[in-house]
């Protein structure tokens, strides 16, 4: 509760300054919005060519940032919301990478005051004036090394940085490190090993400030004061892709992957993991489930994909929605604004009795991994290849 109201003072009413939004839960408090439109979708306000990746958006004071590769260059930029008009940009050589996918940078930028942070795929960190672009530090992450059988298959860095009182936490590392968010100078480090690709959770334990993610291996939660280890849960995926963010609520952790791993909560009120229930209703293989009202709701990554929702305190399915692409979730309204694979805009009633679809369109091509992001009425989507497009949502 203290991290959520710490991260709500420091963000406009409408803004989405980090990787899923103000609480970085995916839950927008915007409401009143426009889910009545033409077959083709809402109103386009702009779009704009980003390069290859699969950075989203963050949003604040009128400016949206976000990050793209081409010819082996990321270019960090910075947009005017309203109009998509360039504002700034910062290159720097980072390999494109495409593995099995099509490449390019997957964290999303960090905006903190007059301050924005990212992270690339291979670990340049940058602080940069939100204004102008210039650069105050930078600093460089070193990935896994890659002689060791266990990183044989490694994508990138990929976890968005959480900024928290005087520090940036990175998921880096099989159980993260802090620098001081004004110079870059190292607070704590857990050592080097293979992150994972979740970002990391803040959240309290009494009044210890913690963070919690998924690494390669497992799930590890660390003291963020002092980066102390606090405890693991063993979490193996085949090819180590564990993806999704846990969410803690109320003393409960959830975790979720795909590769037909499933889900589980766990009390970690005590210090201590103690498991409540664990199944295979919710596999989630990319972006996060929403958490809300009681229920949670994510893509669950079958033969063929479905939309679930399943009940918090016993993981038992409330409802599914099957025949859908993979996709992404976010949600605002008390709806759920998906993007699936093939570029389906979708929103659905956040409903815990039954899948009750408003309005789709398919606004995009190509493939669509990225969650979107919502900022005053704007919707903001993008695909792999780098087309962004800026929709209305508003009344």
């Amino acid at each position: 509760m203290l991290v959520a109201a710490w991260l709500a003072g420091n963000a406009g009413a409408d803004d989405w300054p980090q990787w899923q939004g103000p609480l970085r839960n995916g839950i927008s408090s915007e409401t009143s919005l426009n889910w009545s439109w033409p077959t083709d979708g809402p109103k386009v306000l702009w779009k704009a060519s980003l390069g290859k990746g699969f950075s989203s958006f963050a949003v604040a004071k009128g400016r949206v940032y976000t990050m793209g590769n081409r010819d082996n260059v990321d270019t960090v930029v910075c947009l005017d919301a309203e109009t998509g008009k360039e504002i700034w940009k910062h290159s720097y050589p980072c390999d494109l990478y495409p593995k099995a996918y099509e490449g390019g940078p997957l964290a999303t930028p960090a905006i903190d005051g007059n301050r924005v942070y990212t992270i690339s795929k291979f670990g340049d960190c940058f602080c940069m004036d939100a204004q102008t672009g210039r650069v105050v530090w930078s600093k460089k992450f070193e990935p896994p090394t890659a002689t060791k059988a266990d990183y044989r298959v490694w994508w990138g860095f990929a976890g968005s940085i959480a900024v928290t009182n005087d520090r940036l936490i990175l998921a880096v590392g099989t159980a993260g490190v802090a620098v001081d968010k004004l110079t870059g100078k190292m607070i704590w480090d857990n050592g080097p090993g293979y992150s994972g690709y979740s970002s990391p959770t803040l959240f309290n334990i009494g009044p210890q400030q913690c963070l919690a993610c998924v690494s390669g291996h497992d799930v590890v939660a660390a003291d963020v004061n002092s980066g102390q280890v606090l405890w693991r849960i063993p979490w193996k995926t085949t090819w180590d892709q564990n993806a999704s963010d846990v969410i803690v609520h109320e003393g409960k952790l959830f975790v979720t992957s795909g590769h037909d791993v499933g889900c589980a909560l766990f009390d970690v009120s005590s210090g201590k993991p103690v498991q409540i229930w664990r199944n295979k209703n919710m596999r989630t293989f990319l972006g996060n489930c929403i958490l809300w009202k009681g229920c949670l709701y994510g893509f669950d990554d079958k033969q063929t994909n479905q939309i679930c929702c399943l009940d918090w305190q016993t993981g038992e399915v409330r409802w599914t929605a099957s025949d859908l692409s993979l996709g992404t979730l976010i949600l605002a309204d008390g709806k759920l604004i998906a993007l699936q694979e093939d570029g389906t805009l979708l929103v659905a009633e956040a409903r815990s009795d039954a899948y009750k679809p408003l309005v789709k369109a398919r606004v995009l091509t190509g493939r669509c991994w990225t969650v979107p992001a919502l900022s005053d009425g704007r919707l903001f989507l993008r695909n792999a290849a780098g087309d962004a497009i800026c929709l209305s949502v508003r009344k």
